[in-house]
């Protein structure tokens, strides 16, 4: 992971899906912090659990913190 914050996840979509870039790419979408550490451990780091995805600074959250799942309200 080359930058300071490789890893960015987007706000919540209609579904309360975030979309997850690592390394300037998506690789998904995201509906738990479980599912962003499993996003991690394909990324290489394998040992990232669901608090490492939360205390991290390798991740930029947008939109909402690691415990916003909810869809937008309209």
């Amino acid at each position: 992971m080359a930058s300071a914050t490789p890893v960015t996840i987007y706000p919540p979509d209609e579904d309360g899906g975030r979309r997850v870039r690592i390394d300037g790419a998506i690789v998904g979408r995201a509906f738990s912090v479980r599912n962003v550490a499993r996003f991690m451990q394909e990324a290489g780091l394998q040992e990232f659990d669901e608090m490492d995805v939360v205390r991290t600074r390798l991740i930029e959250w947008r939109g909402g913190a690691p415990e916003d799942w909810e869809p937008p309200r309209r």
